[in-house]
C-alpha cells in the first residue's frame, strides 16, 4: 500500500489516545493528525514525545466548525472518528450531545466528501443496539439479529442516528470522483487505564472508606479492554484500504468485544480494584422493576419542573435498564471480516488496569481509610 495519512478525532480522549499509540506502529503511515476541541498539556506533550518518524500534527478545533474540519481533512486517507459527548446521566444538556454526536458527525462526513477522503471509520457504541428493557436477554448476540435502541435519551439516540448517517454515506461520490467507504465499530462498555468512568468510581470510593458505589449488580455485560477496541480501529483502517478486504467491510457495522468474562458492572469494578482494598457495597438495594418506576416518576417531576427549574434526576429509566439487563455480543463478524483478535488477554488487561488503579490510590491516599478493610 502507498504512503497514507490518518485523522483521528477525539484524539485527546480515553480511546483516541490509544488509537494514536497503535497508529504510530503502522507501516507506510506518513502523517497522523490528532484533533480535539482541547488537549490537556500532558496529552499534547505525550503526542510530541511519541517515538516515531511519522509526522504528528496536533489540531485544536471544534467538530461543529465546518471550515476547520475541511482544512483538517485535506490530504487525508482515513478518518477515524471517536469524538463524542458521552453521558447517560442527564447532566449534559440534550442539545449539546446532539450537536456534537450527530451534527458533528454529519459535518465530518461532508468535510470528507469535499476533501476527497476515501475512508471513514466511526466509533459507535453498543448503546445503539439497546437494551430497550431491563427484562431483555441477549447472550453473545450478533449483527444479523438487528438490535436497535428505541430510547429517545440523547446519548443512545445521537449515536444511533450518527451511525445511520455514516453507513448511509458509504458509496457517496467524493470531490475527486472517487467513492467514500465507511464502516462503524460498536464496542461494549470500555475499561482500562485512564478510563474516566473507573477513575470516578475509584475516587468516589476513596471518599467513602473504600466502598465501591453500586452501578449495576443485576446486569450481565461483556466489558471490553480499551487496547483491544483501539486495535479493532486499526484493523478497520487497514481493511478499508485493502481492495481485497474492503468490499466486505464497507457499509457494515461490527460489535467489538474480547475475552473479558461476562459479568455485572459492579463485579468488574470490584475485580479490577480489590487488590487495593476496595469492597462492594453490601447494603440492600431496590429491585430493578421498582427502580425503573421510581426513575419514571423522577423523570416526570423533571419534565414538569423544566419550565422553571432544571432538575436532574439521580438516575433515569435508561440507566436502570443498562444496569439491570443481560446484553452481551460476540466479535465473530469482526474476526471474520477484519481479522480481529484481541491484542490483550483478560489477564493482561486486568493486570494493567489494576496497576493503574494503584497509581490512583497513591495519588489520593490521604482520603482512603485503610482501617475500614
Amino acid at each position: 500500500m502507498p504512503g497514507w495519512s490518518c485523522l483521528v478525532t477525539g484524539a485527546g480522549g480515553f480511546l483516541g489516545q490509544r488509537i494514536v499509540q497503535l497508529l504510530v506502529q503502522e507501516k507506510d503511515l506518513e502523517e497522523i493528525r490528532v484533533l480535539d476541541k482541547f488537549f490537556r498539556p500532558e496529552t499534547r506533550e505525550q503526542f510530541f514525545n511519541l517515538d516515531t518518524n511519522i509526522k504528528v500534527t496536533v489540531l485544536e478545533g471544534d467538530i461543529l466548525d465546518t471550515q476547520y474540519l475541511r482544512k483538517a481533512c485535506q490530504g487525508i486517507s482515513v478518518v477515524i472518528h471517536t469524538a463524542a459527548v458521552i453521558d447517560v446521566t442527564g447532566v449534559i444538556p440534550r442539545q449539546t450531545i446532539l450537536d456534537v454526536n450527530l451534527k458533528g458527525t454529519q459535518n465530518l462526513l461532508e468535510a470528507c466528501i469535499q476533501a476527497s477522503v476515501p475512508a471513514f471509520i466511526f466509533s459507535s457504541s453498543v448503546d445503539v443496539a439497546g437494551p430497550n428493557s431491563y427484562k431483555e436477554i441477549v447472550l453473545n448476540g450478533h449483527e444479523e439479529e438487528c438490535h436497535e435502541s428505541t430510547w429517545s435519551d440523547p446519548y443512545p439516540y445521537s449515536k444511533k442516528m450518527a451511525e445511520k448517517a455514516v453507513l448511509a454515506a458509504n458509496g457517496s461520490m467524493i470531490k475527486n470522483g472517487g467513492t467514500l467507504q465507511t464502516c462503524a465499530l460498536r464496542p461494549m462498555c470500555i475499561y482500562g487505564e485512564r478510563s474516566p468512568l473507573i477513575s470516578n468510581i475509584i475516587i468516589m470510593a476513596l471518599k467513602h472508606k473504600g466502598i465501591l458505589r453500586s452501578f449495576g449488580k443485576f446486569n450481565t455485560a461483556n466489558p471490553v479492554y480499551v487496547g483491544n477496541v483501539a486495535w479493532a480501529h486499526i484493523l478497520a483502517a487497514r481493511g478499508l484500504r485493502d481492495p481485497n478486504k474492503s468490499p466486505n467491510i464497507q457499509g457494515e457495522f461490527y460489535y467489538i468485544s474480547d475475552d473479558t468474562p461476562h459479568q455485572s458492572f459492579d463485579d468488574i469494578s470490584y475485580t479490577l480494584s480489590k487488590e487495593w482494598g476496595f469492597c462492594l457495597d453490601s447494603s440492600w438495594s431496590l429491585p430493578v422493576p421498582l427502580l425503573y418506576w421510581l426513575a419514571f416518576l423522577l423523570e416526570t417531576v423533571s419534565f414538569l419542573l423544566s419550565p422553571i427549574y432544571r432538575f436532574i434526576p439521580p438516575f433515569n429509566r435508561h440507566l436502570v435498564t443498562l444496569s439491570g439487563s443481560t446484553f452481551t455480543f460476540s466479535y465473530k463478524k469482526a474476526q471474520r471480516d477484519l481479522g480481529y483478535e484481541p491484542l490483550a488477554s483478560w489477564e493482561e488487561a486486568k493486570q494493567k488496569t489494576s496497576e493503574w488503579i494503584g497509581t490512583l490510590v497513591e495519588q489520593h491516599r490521604e482520603t482512603l481509610d485503610t482501617k475500614s478493610q
